[in-house]
């Protein structure tokens, strides 16, 4: 039997939507339940629901084994029917009630219980029921007064609508749990293939683009030729220069580093190349160079892109020959490195351009390494975060802290624009702000990572106008960001979705939601 973490799905701002229509046009209340009718992802404090009847109901542990009941029953009548759902008299609370299993495959996880309505249009010939009902169970007389108007009579129009959109809410929680299930399923697997492997050197990640990131390095290990890193900025272009260095035969050798946009020209030249007493005023002495720093070992020039074209000769000199002339100086040295090259520019439009040696790129671009951005290797945030918190945890003592499930799937939506040099920095803000807090809440991320979090939520689901038109909406927002979810996959979105292909193409058409036509 599947089991489903049901704590999740009260904050799924789909199924809040989904809540929230059945509460404007129908004053209907929505519990979630499991195989056995207890109920799940419920506070009996703060339980939030629209008639006071029901808060009253579930405040008290008769009115949740009742409804436990209820559904039990409801559920084995439908294993004994064709029936896909069940609309029914609640005779413990005196009004209507529906439930709609959540089905994975033939097994019945859950269902969704929405009640607190009449089929039954003479509602007068109800209410007397309902009345003795609530009296018998303890509810104030102010309670009961506000309750009665909020029940509301459902006719077979508004039937069919509100099935579809409680159907829509248990098919929403079945997708998410799959979902959840494969991701975790796809972690078992790689753990399984990879055994201990999220991690080379300093590098953390499981997933398939890291993976294929070591897999690279690891057929690099033995060579000597240059190598260029192309990443943009905070995704480790150093770490990997370092492994490719400490992996290699030159490991007991210099490892020398020089960021190339850190000097003007006449300061880099010295820099790189060294210079000789008194070729300049200021050179009191000789000065070598970090070519002849790093001779026999590896030398790693970062931001390459930035460097001028005089400098980009001179570069290139040393790479084919070998060979260079300090500052000053009337002969050439010869120094045998490895060359390490990195930027987060694109060397080819440059080139294409005119601002990049074409002849200096390919020189550089004998084996390229690109290291993908953390927005393509998402599933790797819960190790890189973890990570962190063992780092700060080891620096500063005390009780370890843990990162709660709700700030994670934050930060799983933000795009980190500044890559894992961002995510570090996050991590260490969170654990500041938690102060002697050991569960990092989402509350406390920064204003950038909850706004996007909203913003990539499914929006504008009306609760005023017709019916019709709110369900529209509803189904343009979820396929818009379901195909965004999937890379435009739509058999699997269709299969998420619970409808044909060409089912979803034709929806896809309806709305307008050709990729082309939509605003990343």
């Amino acid at each position: 039997m599947n089991t489903i973490n049901w704590d999740e799905f009260e904050h799924i701002h789909v199924i809040k939507k989904l809540k929230q229509i059945l509460n404007a046009w129908w004053n209907i209340d929505v519990v979630f339940t499991d195989d056995r009718g207890k109920i799940k992802g419920f506070d009996s404090e703060k339980p939030g629901f629209n008639n006071p009847a029901i808060t009253n109901i579930f405040s008290k542990e008769i009115g949740q084994n009742s409804a436990a009941e209820f559904v039990t029953q409801s559920l084995n009548e439908l294993r004994t029917t064709q029936n896909s759902f069940l609309i029914t008299k609640w005779s413990f609370a005196g009004f209507d009630a529906g439930v709609f299993p959540i089905m994975i495959g033939s097994d019945c996880v859950g269902s969704v219980l929405a009640m607190g309505f009449f089929r039954d249009q003479d509602i007068s010939n109800r209410l007397p029921d309902f009345r003795s009902r609530m009296t018998e169970i303890g509810i104030p007389s102010a309670a009961l007064e506000k309750a009665i108007p909020k029940l509301k009579y459902i006719d077979d129009q508004e039937c069919n609508h509100f099935v579809e959109i409680c159907n829509l809410m248990a098919q929403e929680i079945l997708v998410l749990h799959l979902e959840i299930s494969n991701r975790e399923e796809r972690i078992k697997e790689l753990n399984k293939e990879l055994g201990n492997r999220f991690k080379y050197d300093n590098m953390i990640g499981k997933s398939k683009p890291m993976q294929s990131l070591y897999a690279l390095m690891d057929k690099i290990k033995g060579a000597d030729s240059t190598v260029l890193i192309q990443g943009e900025n905070g995704t480790g272009k150093e770490l990997i220069a370092k492994s490719i260095h400490y992996n290699s035969h030159r490991k007991d050798k210099p490892f020398v580093i020089q960021n190339c946009s850190a000097f003007n020209d006449n300061l880099l030249e010295t820099e790189l190349f060294g210079h000789i007493k008194g070729s300049f005023t200021g050179a009191m002495k000789d000065k070598k160079g970090l070519f002849e720093m790093a001779d026999k070992g590896t030398f790693f020039l970062d931001e390459i892109g930035d460097t001028s074209p005089q400098m980009q000769v001179k570069l290139l000199r040393v790479l084919q020959e070998g060979t260079f002339m300090p500052v000053g100086a009337t002969e050439n040295r010869k120094v045998d490195v490895r060359i390490v090259a990195a930027t987060n520019r694109n060397l080819k439009e440059m080139v294409e351009q005119g601002t990049f040696r074409e002849d200096l790129y390919y020189r550089l671009n004998v084996i390229n390494i690109r290291v993908p951005p953390l927005r393509e290797r998402k599933e790797d945030i819960p190790f890189l975060t973890d990570f962190f918190l063992n780092k700060i945890h080891e620096t500063q003592g005390g009780t370890k802290r843990m990162l709660m499930k709700r700030a994670l799937e934050k930060l799983y939506d933000y795009p980190w624009p500044g890559n894992v040099r961002e995510l570090q920095n996050e991590i260490e803000r969170l654990v500041v702000l938690s102060g002697d807090e050991h569960k990092l809440m989402p509350e406390l991320l920064s204003p950038k990572i909850l706004e996007t979090s909203e913003k990539n939520k499914v929006q504008g689901a009306r609760i005023h106008g017709k019916l019709k038109d709110a369900l529209e909406d509803l189904e343009r927002e979820m396929i818009r960001e379901g195909l965004r979810r999937t890379g435009w996959n739509k058999s699997k979105l269709a299969k998420e979705l619970g409808i044909s292909r060409a089912g979803l193409i034709m929806k896809v058409e309806k709305y307008g939601l050709d990729k082309r036509k939509i605003v990343r």
